[in-house]
């Protein structure tokens, strides 16, 4: 299967109740089909600052604004291959950059803070980025996340991307991608649902009208950043406290 590497697109979020994602999901049938992957649950470990710099300046919502992950599609194997990746939005911009990775071999890099002689990857441009990222933070693993996804593109024309995710978990231990997905739950409501839509333009009107006609309006959510609001805020200060 081809792999998309780097990523220039608009990205919408919404959340769901489940009989909205349930109406939808049966209405998108006639424009969209699964995509080459169907359902899968994806796992990530988010690096951040000690002091959680990036995650809190991103909740505050400027202008632009960046995460670093290292993902895998299902629980790996150690010795797998995984993706490291950059993601930045500027201005309602998603851009995001990605490297075929090991676990060890990129931990290692990080941890010299990029200064290494072994390519991070063929890419120069997303190989630079790298290494200037980790070079201006010092970045540790510290959240694993995970949900399970359904993604859909659409019939006539392929760039037009929909996502269902669902089981939102996380958890601060055992920060790896080969453990397992089990963590704790992050949904922003029971059995709700985040859909998010990404085009590489504006959104065609035919799903422009069925979100309209069941009055659906994008909302923020973060995955991350609910996890640091929700938990690991209260966490920290508590810790500071004792």
């Amino acid at each position: 299967m081809d792999v998309q590497y780097t990523f220039k697109r608009y990205e919408k979020k919404y959340i769901l109740s489940h009989e909205q994602y349930q109406y939808l999901y049966k209405k998108l049938q006639e424009y969209m089909e699964p995509d080459l992957y169907g359902r899968y649950t994806i796992c990530n470990i988010y690096f951040d600052t000690d002091d959680f710099a990036l995650i809190r300046k991103s909740i505050e919502k400027p202008a632009y604004k960046e995460k670093f992950r290292m993902r895998s599609y299902g629980v790996v194997t150690r010795e797998a291959d995984v993706f490291a990746e950059i993601k930045k939005k500027f201005k309602g911009v998603v851009y995001k950059r990605r490297v075929d990775t090991h676990w060890d071999s990129f931990l290692e890099f990080i941890k010299k803070g990029g200064d290494t002689q072994e390519p991070v990857s063929e890419d120069v441009h997303s190989a630079t980025e790298m290494r200037e990222f980790i070079r201006r933070y010092d970045i540790k693993p510290k959240v694993f996340l995970a949900y399970d996804r359904e993604a859909f593109a659409g019939i006539e024309d392929s760039e037009i991307r929909l996502t269902f995710d669902k089981n939102i978990r996380w958890r601060d231990y055992d920060l790896n991608l080969y453990t397992d997905d089990s963590g704790m739950p992050v949904q922003p409501g029971e059995n709700s649902v985040i859909m998010e839509i990404k085009v590489p333009y504006a959104i065609p009107l035919w799903l422009t009208k069925i979100l309209s006609e069941n009055q659906l309006y994008p909302g923020s959510f973060s995955k991350y950043g609910t996890c640091y609001t929700n938990f690991l805020a209260n966490k920290i200060f508590a810790e500071r406290e004792e």
